[in-house]
């Protein structure tokens, strides 16, 4: 562990190593899939995807997303304990980025910035919904009138 919450070498390996990787983020319900595989027809894939209810459930996804591969031998995964910011900062953005650009070329990197900040925004209304005690949160001071 170090100051991120997580065993940062640990993280280093699995995004260098795997073909099929799901990011789960703390107060999220939406994960980062980065798919590395290609074929003559599809290049990698990142992309902000539903939480799966089983592992079943996030290989039948993941088949509907990329019919034209087979299924990975396995899926690997790590949660990010803090925020998408600290995700970037911490360099694990950048590697993934620098992953999908090494296969798939340099278009990879907006592609990966889109999902970037497409987490980073669902993250932004996720802690103002939190603040406010709205959907399944409840306030701790309101004010009174």
């Amino acid at each position: 562990m170090d100051d991120y919450g997580l065993d940062m070498d640990e993280a280093t390996r699995v995004i260098d190593s795997a073909d099929v990787l799901v990011v789960r983020f703390a107060i999220l319900d939406k994960r980062l899939l980065v798919d590395i595989r290609t074929d003559d027809h599809d290049g990698p894939l990142i992309a902000v995807v539903d939480k799966a209810g089983s592992v079943e459930e996030r290989f039948k996804s993941l088949k509907k997303l990329r019919p034209r591969f087979p299924l990975p031998e396995k899926i690997m995964s790590f949660m990010w304990p803090r925020h998408i910011g600290t995700f970037r900062l911490s360099g694990l953005a950048q590697r993934i980025t620098d992953r999908l650009v090494s296969v798939g070329g340099e278009e990879m990197a907006a592609q990966a910035e889109k999902a970037f900040d497409e987490l980073a925004g669902r993250e932004k209304r996720e802690v103002a919904t939190a603040i406010r005690g709205g959907d399944s949160y409840q306030t701790l001071w309101e004010r009174r009138e």
